[in-house]
């Protein structure tokens, strides 16, 4: 290896639950294996920022009532033989590759039992956690089992910047163009040193998370921001359902916290919405499910009851149904966050709004991981199993990165026995850096936040003809101006996602324009 060209047999472009699956399963497997994550601290993903908890068995459950839930939330449009597929093997791989593999200890009751909770659109408790950091707690029990093992390189700080194909990068592009794509690594730029490098691989799996800071308002983490659907759709990868995107009812409404998650697992314990009249209104808007009901319901009553009376958030009531010791046991770090911000949930009502949490739609794979382009596979929220439909089931995101991750795994070591040799790194060239001058930071963060304010406002909870036009002539030419700097400015972090964010954000407005339906969230006036 040189400094400037890395070679493995597996590249893996995200740490999170999804690549921190297959990474390990790879790496048991006895193949080499590279993870890379954009983030500094690897532990700053998705999953490390999931507070609510992952799928398991209810007392009295069946997969076949688990793949009805999951269709009736995705509006009917759930892809059955994923829904299936989830439900069947989904609880075998919390117990063997969670529980014994990386000795999660989920929370139990006073008996020894596992605790289960009931959520949104879950007809029976079936929802494990530990504590209110689900996600967290897996995180790290990942990282520290890749950080141990002889097999894997993980590398932090590291930005992908483009996916190298034999179409797009090769040498010989004009032989190529006549032979079906093949996707062969990244190029990568090092943020400590500023240089970017061939990362050269048999199979790629890209799992970099998904789209929501590209909104106004979200839950998500800073490396969310399209990264992976934008280099998806650069490399001819198909990409579907990119207008589902999921809007978390409740994030806390504070100035010193924006985006900051109040887990479904809060309403499962009881905890009812109230309107700034003080009155509980869900029964209005869904009778049989109430304050359970699936999210996209959720977050247009909150919406509509914002409107109505003007409040600029509405209030989730969990005092009047647990105890403080209870508030405290089972939420122990919304608690603390709240008390750190002069709110006591024990005793008052939690100040909520909606904001942008999950995206449904992404990169199209099948029950393995596949994408359409060959060597390239995704899992986890940058891909699109057809898992969700138009509406996912709470906590049923850190279960499909599992899932996906292990299945992807297995498909990708099938794939590399099947591969004669690697394509030779001579027929890729070396980065060329275009880059005249430093990235203006104050250009990068006002097209940033043009882009958050067009997808929240055009693109957001409620849709309309006129506004989703607006967006898709805003975003196109803020994509021709993007463009243009990207290729003057010298490469960072920023730069890379910035022109991710533009090609994402133009993908799902354009995606919203063409569904003239409204079917789950994706609502349309």
């Amino acid at each position: 290896m040189t400094e400037e060209l890395l070679q493995t047999e597996v590249l893996l472009i995200g740490c999170g639950m999804a690549g921190g699956t297959a990474a390990l399963q790879l790496a048991d497997a006895g193949l080499s294996v590279c993870v890379l994550t954009r983030a500094l601290d690897p532990l700053d993903s998705n999953t490390g920022h999931a507070q609510g908890g992952i799928i398991y068995r209810g007392r009295e459950d069946s997969s076949a009532l688990l793949t009805e839930d999951i269709q009736r939330a995705g509006a009917g449009i759930s892809h059955p033989s994923a829904a299936l597929l989830l439900a069947q093997q989904g609880p075998g791989l919390v117990e063997s590759f969670l529980m014994e593999r990386l000795g999660i200890a989920f929370d139990t009751t006073a008996a020894g039992r596992l605790f289960l909770a009931q959520e949104g659109g879950h007809t029976v408790p079936r929802i494990v956690h530990t504590h209110d950091a689900t996600g967290r707690t897996i995180a790290a029990a990942l990282l520290h089992a890749l950080e141990n093992h002889p097999n894997v390189q993980l590398l932090t700080g590291h930005t992908a910047v483009d996916l190298l194909t034999t179409t797009h990068q090769a040498r010989g592009r004009l032989v190529h163009a006549y032979r079906s794509p093949v996707c062969v690594g990244a190029y990568v730029l090092d943020r400590k040193t500023g240089h970017i490098k061939r990362f050269m691989a048999k199979a790629i799996l890209l799992a970099t998370g998904g789209v929501g800071r590209l909104f106004l308002w979200t839950t998500n983490p800073e490396g969310a921001r399209g990264d992976g659907l934008a280099m998806a759709l650069r490399a001819g990868a198909r990409t579907i359902h990119n207008e589902f995107l999921q809007f978390h009812p409740t994030t806390l409404y504070h100035p010193r916290a924006p985006g900051y998650l109040i887990s479904e697992a809060v309403r499962g314990a009881g905890a009812r919405l109230l309107n700034d009249k003080g009155e509980a209104f869900m029964a209005r808007y869904d009778p049989e499910w109430r304050d359970l009901a699936p999210r996209d319901i959720v977050a247009r009553a909150i919406h509509q009851e914002m409107l109505s009376t003007g409040a600029p958030c509405v209030w989730l009531d969990v005092a009047s149904a647990l105890s403080s010791a209870a508030i405290r046991q089972m939420f122990p770090t919304i608690y603390q966050r709240c008390i750190a911000l002069g709110i006591d949930i024990t005793a008052q009502p939690i100040p909520v709004v909606p904001a942008a949490h999950y995206h449904c739609g992404g990169v199209w794979v099948d029950d393995h991981g596949q994408t359409t382009l060959q060597g390239l596979f995704a899992a986890g929220e940058v891909a699109c199993t057809g898992l969700h439909g138009a509406n996912r089931l709470a906590s049923t995101s850190l279960l499909e990165g599992l899932v996906w991750g292990h299945r992807a795994a297995q498909r990708m070591g099938e794939y590399l026995g099947e591969q004669a040799a690697p394509f030779p790194a001579s027929e890729i060239p070396s980065w060329e850096e275009s880059g005249q001058y430093p990235v203006d930071e104050a250009l990068i963060a006002q097209d940033m936040s043009v882009i958050q304010h067009i997808l929240w406002n055009y693109v957001g909870l409620v849709r309309t003809t006129p506004r989703l036009e607006r967006a898709m002539r805003d975003l196109s030419n803020l994509e021709s101006e993007i463009e243009r700097f990207y290729r003057k400015g010298i490469m960072s972090d920023a730069l890379v996602g910035l022109r991710n964010a533009v090609a994402a954000a133009r993908a799902m407005a354009t995606a919203a324009w063409e569904n003239k339906t409204s079917i789950g969230c994706h609502f349309r006036l």
